[in-house]
């Protein structure tokens, strides 16, 4: 039986604040508790009522689950995990492909490009701060599993970009055409914010700007769609 403490502690990680300050994150929903499980994601507690089959820590009612859950409606099973934020370490860069998100503030965006992190084995995801919230809900479920096996840090882009070797590949209009790129085992790829792009900072640090050939009337195109057409043509490049 869930006390009022614990209904007011997992109503509370709603906000970014409080998961912050508790260091856990929820997580509810068949569908994206079950792939994390799957991922082998050490989950805290899993809440769950008779409908759920999967594993869980703690069986709860109906009613109670209606009390904790963060969704108009709720669903069979919430879990809660512990936020752990993997350092950078100096030199990381230098080695593997790596995506970095410069302000990159839709939390669906951020998650989709978590998944196509995953979908083209890059060895890492960078995302300056004022992205989106990578340990909120709606990051979690975009990422659709990702999130517990792609390796993501938290960093100011322009302080550890500056001094890489290797190419620092940004996305822009008026860039290279993306399908010249030659083989490139250890690149860092930046995709910009939706509404403006690369910050100057960014943009500072940038070796080589790269564009997706256009042909119709469309005047950009969403964050994770770039990032999977540039991703592909590094991973071709390489076949």
């Amino acid at each position: 039986m869930l006390t009022k403490a614990d209904t007011q502690r997992l109503r509370s990680l709603r906000e970014k604040k409080h998961r912050e300050a508790a260091g856990l994150f929820v997580v509810e929903g068949e569908k994206v508790v079950g792939e994390l499980l799957a991922a082998e994601l050490p989950f805290v507690e899993v809440y769950a009522t008779e409908a759920w089959r999967g594993r869980c820590t703690q069986r709860v009612t109906p009613e109670e689950m209606a009390r904790i859950s963060h969704y108009p409606t709720p669903s069979s099973v919430l879990a809660l995990g512990r936020i752990v934020r993997q350092p950078l370490e100096a030199g990381a860069l230098e080695h593997g492909l790596t995506l970095a998100l410069d302000g990159v503030q839709d939390p669906g965006n951020v998650g989709t490009l978590l998944r196509i992190a995953d979908w083209f084995g890059l060895t890492r995801v960078v995302l300056s701060p004022d992205c989106a919230d990578l340990f909120g809900q709606k990051t979690i479920n975009a990422s659709m599993g990702s999130f517990a096996r792609v390796t993501a840090h938290t960093a100011d882009l322009a302080e550890v970009l500056a001094g890489v070797r290797v190419p620092v590949l940004g996305c822009d209009l008026a860039g290279e055409d993306v399908h010249t790129l030659r083989p490139l085992r250890d690149a860092v790829v930046v995709i910009g914010s939706e509404g403006r792009g690369l910050s100057p900072a960014v943009r500072a640090c940038v070796t080589q700007f790269i564009t997706i050939p256009k042909y119709g009337g469309a005047e950009s195109l969403n964050a994770g769609v770039a990032a999977a057409i540039v991703c592909d043509n590094l991973r071709r490049a390489l076949a």
